[in-house]
């Protein structure tokens, strides 16, 4: 056995010795550190009834995010601080405001899910977001409680949010900690053949991608997680890319925005919506909270799912993908042209994901994004489409239409923007264009919908799409359907 995590545990050095690296947050917190107030509900990220508190550093700030434990891996919180349940109290059994505040507005019944529940209160009023009614219930779509409606827990948390400073663990304990666990280098943590690779740089990382091709790389592991949570499957070699100091690049400038392959929705989302303010409801629908402290746009990438959300939006927005190798160093790849198959992309064996790169805003431009899905939050889409549109009066002089979930792979509609470029955008255009998506794509059919409703679907999001550019006094009838 080799070096192991170190995390700082309700505000303790603590050592994760004894486990493989990639063993869950949610089983280490239970079968090893005996913190059993973290449930496992659905193991996949989707109920929150595992949901703790992720304490770190940012500059001078101390930043507490919710996660799902389910979908993280102890090697992943190596030099960071985790709080659970147990870590809100007093050493005297006082309740902490946010404990407090859930019994005095009766916001619990059986249970089972009430731990989760006040962790992601906790986080959200640590955070010091103000207490509007959209804010908590975006902070708590991420928890599903079985027992009753929400309208106690709601009450709980806006009676204590923001918290005061005195009600936050002690900023200066846990600075002091993280700064005594802090790993200035690299780690490997290695465990009966299971082994963990933690690069700090992208030539670190680039060196060990081509060593080890058949690695599992682990980015935000809102995907990968479920290998080890749900699967229960032994990984034997993971490449960690979180602490890689040129994938956290986010930077927004004259030349567009460039996203790091590490950086994770939650960073990148004022950003993007400072750009683009449609892509904001669509990404509080992208997951919960918890799921966008973790999840990354490098991720999303490269499993390449049919079905993931921000595709279709990097292939609307002309995004481009560069990748890098140790052998043959960097080189850029159109998000159009990335994506060949189901799962299957341009990216070569001893390659990384490096950064994503959208194009500046230009004049004029028209961006619409739409996610049709069978709840609204914290699902899987059907379908989603992004739109890119300009305009010259009602003429339609450049276009670029991109949908997920129809079809193996994430598509631009060729067909469909070559029936709408250069003709007026009237009803009979849209109609063509949604009869053209035929032509772009061979729908595939499951559980959450057929061939014929993904097509019927998407070409009932173009004729929406032409109601919104063209009576735009109907756009908040249009969009609240």
């Amino acid at each position: 056995m080799s070096d192991a995590p170190r995390i700082l545990l309700n505000g303790v050095p603590t050592v994760l010795a004894g486990v493989p690296a990639a063993t869950t947050l949610l089983d280490w917190l239970r079968e090893h550190a005996g913190l059993r107030g973290t449930k496992e509900g659905c193991a996949e990220g989707d109920c929150g009834a595992c949901t703790v508190v992720v304490e770190r550093r940012d500059g001078p700030r101390l930043v507490r995010e919710a996660v799902n434990s389910c979908l993280a891996m102890v090697g992943q919180m190596d030099g960071l601080g985790v709080r659970t349940i147990e870590g809100l109290a007093a050493p005297d059994g006082t309740l902490h405001p946010v404990q407090a505040a859930f019994v005095a507005t009766g916001s619990t019944q059986c249970g089972f899910c009430t731990p989760g529940l006040v962790m992601a209160a906790y986080a959200f009023a640590a955070g010091g977001e103000p207490a509007e009614t959209a804010l908590i219930h975006d902070a708590l779509a991420g928890n599903l409680c079985r027992c009753t409606g929400y309208r106690p827990i709601v009450d709980a948390v806006a009676s204590v949010a923001p918290l005061a400073s005195d009600a936050i663990a002690p900023p200066a304990e846990t600075a002091a900690g993280l700064d005594d666990i802090a790993r200035r280098g690299s780690a490997s943590f290695s465990y009966v053949g299971q082994d963990f690779h933690v690069p700090r740089t992208l030539a670190e990382a680039a060196s060990l991608r081509a060593r080890l091709p058949r690695a599992h790389l682990l980015a935000g592991g809102t995907d990968l997680g479920l290998l080890a949570s749900r699967q229960r499957e032994r990984l034997p070699e993971i490449i960690c890319l979180g602490r890689v100091g040129e994938l956290n690049r986010l930077e927004a400038g004259p030349d567009g925005i460039t996203i790091g392959a590490a950086v994770t929705y939650a960073r990148a989302f004022a950003v993007l919506t400072d750009a683009y303010p449609e892509l904001e409801t669509y990404l509080t629908r992208l997951g919960s909270r918890q799921i966008r402290n973790m999840g990354t746009i490098g991720g999303n990438i490269g499993t390449a799912s049919p079905i993931g959300d921000f595709l279709p939006v990097l292939l609307a927005l002309d995004a481009r993908i560069a990748l890098h190798s140790a052998a043959r160093g960097a080189r850029e790849v159109a998000a159009d042209a990335f994506f060949e198959g189901y799962r299957q992309t341009a990216l070569a064996p001893d390659e990384l994901i490096a950064a994503i790169t959208i194009p500046p805003r230009a004049p004029g431009t028209r961006f619409y994004v739409d996610k049709v899905s069978k709840r609204r939050d914290q699902d899987i889409s059907t379908v989603c489409g992004a739109y890119r549109l300009l305009l010259d009066g009602d003429t339609v002089r450049d276009v670029r239409l991109a949908f997920g979930g129809i079809a193996a792979r994430p598509k631009r509609a060729s067909a469909a923007e070559a029936a709408l470029r250069g003709r007026p955008f009237s009803d009979a255009a849209a109609t063509a264009a949604a009869a053209a998506l035929a032509q772009d794509f061979q729908p595939i059919s499951d559980w959450r919908g057929s061939a014929a409703y993904r097509l019927a679907v998407a070409g009932n999001l173009l004729r929406r799409l032409q109601l919104r550019v063209m009576q735009p006094a109907l756009a908040i009838e249009v969009d609240a359907l």
